[in-house]
């Protein structure tokens, strides 16, 4: 089974614990539209929320957590290898696109997975998605563009503030200095 069922259907591994892959990653805008479609004919609030979650730490899961408990579904976008290097530069991302993919549906709570490629036109997934709740950081959107998002593709856009003590960044800084100097980063 590929991440692509037949239209119109929703299998009921969507709604289970296990990771299921297969069907919750969903690679094809047009595919997530019909079933975003469909989860809100069944009566849920869909969520959505992206991000590069590059080595997943305990503010990712945190993060996600706390953007499923917005709603009755949620939908992840997972930016591409090409889309975090373009952000982050060239040695980034430390984990490759289909790993991070795989461990995002892992966490507790994810509906569907996503992978938003770099030549997605800007705002892409939510205008495909058009979610109930859009999950955000504040550095994400302007005041301006989240009054543009309420006002044309989703209900509402919450901001939350990063929930970790460490980012993924300044841990590989960290890794990098101890590993220069010869020592063990965790110590």
């Amino acid at each position: 089974m590929t991440g692509n069922p037949e239209p119109g259907r929703l299998y009921s591994d969507l709604f289970q614990d296990a990771s299921h892959f297969e069907e919750r990653f969903v690679d094809d805008l047009d595919r997530l539209a019909a079933m975003s479609s469909a989860l809100k004919t069944l009566g849920l609030r869909v969520v959505l929320t992206s991000g590069s979650f590059d080595m997943i730490h305990e503010g990712h899961s945190r993060y996600l957590e706390k953007a499923r408990s917005m709603g009755g579904f949620l939908i992840v976008g997972v930016d591409s290898d090409e889309k975090v290097r373009r952000r982050k530069g060239p040695s980034r991302p430390a984990v490759p696109e289909m790993e991070r993919l795989r461990m995002v549906t892992h966490q507790r709570g994810v509906g569907i997975v996503t992978l938003k490629h770099v030549e997605h036109e800007q705002w892409a997934l939510i205008k495909a998605v058009r979610p109930s709740v859009l999950v955000a950081t504040a550095e994400t959107y302007t005041a301006d563009e989240v009054a543009r998002l309420e006002a044309e593709y989703c209900d509402r856009v919450v901001v939350l503030d990063r929930m970790s003590t460490v980012s993924t960044s300044a841990r590989l800084r960290l890794i990098h200095l101890a590993d220069a100097a010869g020592r063990d980063p965790e110590s």
